[in-house]
């Protein structure tokens, strides 16, 4: 398989490790990660950004009034949860389970609109299923993204557009919403709840917190001072492109953002990678319930024509940034990953050690493990017999539409994986220096699991 560019600095290309890497000047604003949108100049944003500044911290716009937009995606967390919950709690009240993880907002603005075809920022790879928001993309702006949640009866539960415009007319802030959209901005409710949608799109691309490019590889990739990348660093950055090992770029291509910005590390492409089941979702105690992602259940345009019709479409999502993945506390579109190292790990013995990910049938179970059995997987206890049912968050039906390039590349159950304990380690360490609000220390460590 043709493996992708890599990443950016000074409108150079290189070669390093037979991976093209593309090298931008960087144009990011310094920012700490967990500074708060709310404390942005008011001046700094446009009337329509400051009503949506407004709206996005609002409780009352909810149908519990105890949740806004920032009770799931908290700026203090990248724009993500600020819990380790798989998925969040919403509804009238607080206690209705969503389906899918919340994702960061962080960097979302420079997302294309969906399409089925869609051509790869690398352009080296062949065109598919790319851009979107929400893990299925069935949004193509942020403003209509920001529908979904208001009106989503898990979520933020209004009963409809007219309910959330009546919220909005009795807020503190409606004179602001009047000198943003007009005086008669409230005459037609479907054109208010337009302009709230629009204000929230508006906030989210103009206030910095949504894009700090304040990381330490924006330094490196900025040749900045304090940007120095540790050995460890070094040979995880190695990992990350190489087809061979990591091969990460494949999907977290680092392409360019809008104004020449730095690496967005994701192709925004989507991919079914297997995703074990998480039983933490409530919705997953139905055995005939299963989250295809483009093909449904919430997007309803690429739906089977029937159950267990072909489709090319059913368990794909889409591939997210990876800059402050290593804040996050779950992983993947459900959240049944917990950890960073975790995630990797899972990439790296999925098809070699899959009894580690996905549950055994039919076996015993035994009253202790081997000594060399992994406790970093998510299934505890080792069997003797038995079968995996490895994908099992997909019906087989679509099994063959689980994306095999490397390192989940269907190698031989029992063979070796792709990457060794020492690249699993670097690669972590690399992961790390894509969180905003890196601050150099004055003198670099000298030890640590980072560094050598």
């Amino acid at each position: 398989m043709i493996e992708r560019s890599i990443f950016l600095r000074a409108g150079l290309c290189v070669l390093i490790s037979s991976v093209v890497v593309i090298l931008f000047s960087f144009s990011g604003a310094d920012s700490s990660n967990a500074q708060a949108a709310a404390n942005t100049p008011a001046g700094t944003l446009s009337l329509a950004a400051q009503v949506g500044k407004k709206l996005f911290f609002d409780q009352t716009l909810s149908g519990s009034g105890k949740m806004s937009c920032a009770s799931c995606h908290d700026p203090n967390f990248a724009y993500g949860p600020p819990n380790n919950l798989a998925v969040q709690l919403g509804g009238p009240n607080l206690t209705d389970s969503g389906t899918r993880a919340v994702p960061s907002l962080r960097y979302q603005e420079y997302t294309p609109a969906y399409a089925d075809l869609l051509d790869n920022p690398d352009g080296i790879s062949a065109p598919g299923p790319g851009g979107g928001f929400t893990w299925d993309g069935r949004a193509d702006t942020l403003a209509q993204q920001a529908e979904i949640p208001l009106l989503d009866p898990h979520e933020m539960a209004n009963t409809s557009s007219a309910a959330v415009v009546a919220k909005v007319q009795a807020a503190a802030y409606a004179p602001l919403f009047l000198q943003a959209f007009g005086s008669n901005a409230f005459a037609a409710t479907a054109t208010a709840f337009n302009d709230v949608t629009r204000a929230l799109q508006a906030f989210q691309i103009e206030d910095v917190s949504f894009h700090p490019f304040s990381s330490k590889f924006d330094l490196y990739a900025g040749n900045k001072i304090g940007g120095a990348l540790s050995a460890a660093e070094t040979r995880g950055l190695k990992v990350f492109s190489d087809a061979n090992t990591g091969n990460c770029a494949s999907c977290h291509y680092q392409g360019a953002g809008l104004n020449g910005s730095s690496a967005l590390f994701t192709d925004f492409s989507y991919e079914a990678i297997g995703a074990p089941r998480n039983a933490a979702i409530p919705a997953n105690s139905d055995p005939s319930y299963y989250d295809m992602g483009l093909c449904g259940p919430l997007r309803q345009d690429h739906l089977p024509a029937a159950s267990g019709a072909a489709n090319r479409f059913c368990g794909m999502f889409k591939t997210p940034t990876l800059r402050n993945a290593a804040t996050r506390k779950t992983f993947f579109h459900n959240g049944v990953m917990t950890s960073l190292e975790q995630v990797t790990r899972f990439y790296n013995t999925r098809d070699t050690n899959p009894e580690i990910w996905y549950p055994t049938v039919g076996g015993t179970a035994k009253k202790k493990n081997n000594a060399i059995f992994p406790a970093y997987g998510l299934i505890k206890r080792q069997y003797t017999g038995g079968t995996v049912q490895k994908y099992n968050d997909l019906p087989a039906a679509y099994h063959a539409n689980i994306d095999l390039q490397m390192p989940l590349d269907g190698r031989a159950l029992g063979s070796l994986p792709p990457m060794s304990e020492q690249n699993v380690a670097d690669l972590i360490c690399f992961l790390a220096t894509l969180t905003d609000g890196y601050k150099p220390p004055k003198t670099p460590p000298a030890t640590g699991s980072c560094v050598n």
